[in-house]
């Protein structure tokens, strides 16, 4: 038994089962979330338009991508997905500095960078990637993931830093614009 396959087995399934965790609050609401409605609230709230869409995207990215890690399928676009959205929470808790008991940026920053690791390093040989012939763990699929991620990604919390600092200049609260 490759014990480097085993760890990345581990790191997969625990990181993959717990985006999933976190996307399934967003999209069904279970574990106590909101599902999609409670979500498009929350994320409109924090400044996210449309918010019903972020909603989606943000639950998709965690549960999809989550899923996608533990099985070790499509492995580059899993990591890329859920690192994806990892970065729009990351963008939440800035304000509110790095560490997690203080409501910052540490969790997502830390479940982002480790599922950005394993789209890059890839599942290792207990996977559905291996099990396929990486058909889709190619090195171009790492690329146009990681790429398109980042443009996305970019593009998101962009898009929410602009509105922010329109209601803040116009004296609204973010998601004040019925």
């Amino acid at each position: 038994m490759n014990r480097r396959d085993l760890g990345l087995l581990v790191l997969r399934v625990g990181t993959g089962a717990v985006l999933a965790a976190h996307g399934t609050q967003k999209l069904l609401g279970w574990f106590g979330g909101g599902g999609v409605e409670g979500t498009a609230q929350a994320m409109e709230a924090m400044g996210f338009h449309p918010p019903r869409e972020s909603a989606v995207a943000a639950g998709l990215g965690e549960a999809g991508g989550g899923v996608l890690l533990a099985l070790g399928l499509a492995t580059p676009a899993a990591g890329a997905a859920a690192a994806g959205a990892m970065a729009g929470a990351v963008a939440v808790h800035a304000p509110a500095g790095f560490f997690a008991q203080g409501g910052g940026y540490e969790y997502p920053a830390f479940l982002g960078f480790t599922a950005a690791a394993i789209g890059v390093t890839g599942a290792g040989r207990y996977s559905l990637d291996h099990a396929t012939g990486h058909v889709l763990d190619r090195p171009w699929v790492v690329a146009a993931a990681f790429l398109g991620t980042a443009v996305a990604a970019a593009a998101v919390v962009g898009r929410r830093a602009q509105a922010r600092a329109a209601a803040a200049a116009g004296g609204e609260e973010p998601g004040d614009d019925h």
